[in-house]
C-alpha cells in the first residue's frame, strides 16, 4: 500500500461503541509527539486489517509490507524539510506515516539532504549532506 507524504500519522485502533456512535481513540503518543494537536480537525482513513496476501508480479503469493517497520533505513539519502525544533535544539522532519527524523544542525523550515545514519522503530536520526536554500 502506498501512503501519501500528507499522512500524519499511522496507528492501529478498535472502533468502539459509545453513546450512540463509533469512537476512535487517539494514542497519547500522538499528541505528545507532535503529530497532532487536540481540538483540530483531521482527516481519518479507515483501512482493513485483514492480512490477505496479494500476487507479485510472477503471480506468486506475497505478503502486504508491514506497516508497522520503520520507514527509513540506514544509509538512506532523503529531502526533508525541518518543521521542528527539538528541546535540545536539534531539527525534526516527519517523513511517511508521520514517522520522525531528527537532523542535528538545522533550522526552521530549512531544506536538506540528509543521510540516515540510525534506525529505531520510533524515530530515525540523519546528518546533513546538503543545504538547500530557504523556502516560505
Amino acid at each position: 500500500m502506498e501512503l501519501s507524504d500528507d499522512v500524519l500519522c499511522l496507528f492501529s485502533v478498535e472502533i468502539t461503541q459509545r453513546d450512540g456512535s463509533s469512537v476512535i481513540e487517539i494514542p497519547e503518543r500522538e499528541l505528545t509527539h507532535g503529530a497532532l494537536e487536540s481540538g483540530v480537525p483531521y482527516r481519518v482513513a479507515v483501512i482493513s486489517s485483514s492480512t490477505d496476501s496479494t500476487p507479485n508480479r510472477d503471480g506468486d503469493q506475497s505478503a502486504q509490507p508491514d506497516e508497522a517497520n520503520p520507514p527509513v533505513e540506514e544509509g538512506e539519502h532523503r529531502t526533508v524539510d525541518i518543521s521542528d525544533i527539538g528541546d535540545q535544539g536539534d531539527g525534526i522532519a516527519r517523513v511517511e506515516r508521520g514517522y520522525i527524523v531528527i537532523v542535528p544542525d538545522t533550522e526552521l523550515n530549512e531544506r536538506v539532504e540528509i543521510e540516515i545514519t540510525d534506525v529505531t522503530q520510533t524515530v530515525a536520526f540523519g546528518e546533513v549532506i546538503e543545504r538547500e536554500e530557504y523556502y516560505q
